[in-house]
């Protein structure tokens, strides 16, 4: 297992800067996403990390290793793009079998490895298959197989299940994790998909305009958003503008158009005194409905528009001054005609996230 830090890395294509100065350290081991909207910059530091890109300013160390400038192929990285690209005239274990030909690994040493990865990925009983005779999600399993066959110091994943069926998504979500752990890898894996960062990721970084705005868990990431382009990005959230009244304790106090609030910073390291102009950032599935009100951080109103799931129920809830907020129920109790009445929604102050406007 490896450390990959990068360095003050600044990447520009013409007058375009991808990439502005970013630091970041990836521990050994560990399955790291990063997330952004399209042109935020991940899939350029990816191709980075691979060597695919030189970079015009800093440092990536594989370990102690300074690899900025070193040629992809002594990398010694395995690597999945969004194409397969598998060879269409191989058979699957030639398929797998292909990086070590090219690395001049003796003959029978190829044959163990090709067989220990397509174990690893549960595609023993398809070697001899063509790519054409698979499914999608057994290509995605084969192209995993090549990566690890090389026993590579890191795996870089390039929205490697973006081809997949929801279905198939979910359950090469898991065989993903489960390979890098069961390997060891350290894995940097890009994708615009939250759901499937979410799930898998031990931490992750939300890029934006060529810069890291966040790492942390996913937890961390989707409970203390830092800003309001990481709360908008990750996750549904209901945005209210607000002015600060108090701060104590960590307890910060929100007057808002629909009455005050307190909540916590997002950012602990950069408080908003009072006075300051901020943002409330309340997920929907935060708030809780009742006939009476709380004690604190409740809003009266009603709900309009209803959208019935089965085990959860989208509102939207209309406050008494006109203002719409998103409430996401769980085993709802509010949908039929006799919940159309005056209720309250309520936030605790630890789901109540005050941001920086």
């Amino acid at each position: 297992m490896i450390s990959i830090q990068v360095q003050q890395l600044t990447k520009q294509f013409g007058p375009v800067v991808a990439l502005q100065g970013l630091d970041l350290t990836i521990n050994p081991g560990e399955l790291f996403f990063l997330l952004g909207p399209s042109g935020c910059g991940k899939t350029t530091l990816l191709r980075c990390l691979a060597g695919f890109y030189i970079p015009e300013q800093g440092r990536i160390l594989f370990g102690d290793e300074d690899v900025t400038r070193l040629e992809p192929h002594k990398r010694n990285t395995g690597m999945m793009f969004q194409s397969y690209a598998l060879w269409p005239h191989m058979t699957v274990a030639e398929n797998v079998a292909f990086g070590l030909e090219e690395r001049k690994v003796p003959r029978d040493e190829i044959r163990q490895r090709v067989a220990q990865a397509l174990a690893a990925v549960h595609m023993e009983p398809f070697a001899d298959r063509r790519p054409n005779q698979l499914s999608g999600g057994q290509q995605q399993r084969v192209a995993l197989a090549r990566a690890l066959v090389i026993r590579p110091r890191c795996l870089l994943l390039d929205e490697p299940l973006s081809n997949l069926d929801a279905r198939l998504r979910l359950e090469m979500r898991a065989e993903i994790r489960r390979v890098c752990k069961e390997y060891k890898l350290t894995t940097v894996y890009v994708t615009h998909d939250q759901k499937e960062a979410l799930s898998i990721a031990d931490r992750m970084a939300i890029l934006d305009g060529g810069r890291i705005l966040q790492v942390g868990t996913p937890r961390e990431v989707f409970k203390r958003p830092v800003n309001r382009t990481v709360a908008n990005f990750i996750g549904e959230t209901d945005f209210l503008p607000g002015t600060v009244r108090g701060v104590t304790g960590g307890r910060i106090t929100v007057e808002t158009v629909v009455g005050k609030f307190e909540g916590v910073a997002g950012d602990p390291v950069h408080v908003p005194a009072v006075g300051a102009e901020v943002t409330l950032s309340i997920r929907p599935e935060c708030w809780k409905l009742s006939r009476e009100p709380a004690a604190r951080n409740t809003v009266k109103g009603r709900i309009g528009a209803c959208v019935y799931l089965g085990e959860v129920a989208q509102y939207e809830f209309i406050c008494a001054n006109g203002t719409g907020l998103k409430i996401l129920e769980l085993n709802p109790h509010h949908v039929d005609s006799a919940s159309r009445g005056e209720l309250h929604a309520t936030a605790t102050s630890e789901d109540v996230v005050v941001l920086a406007s």
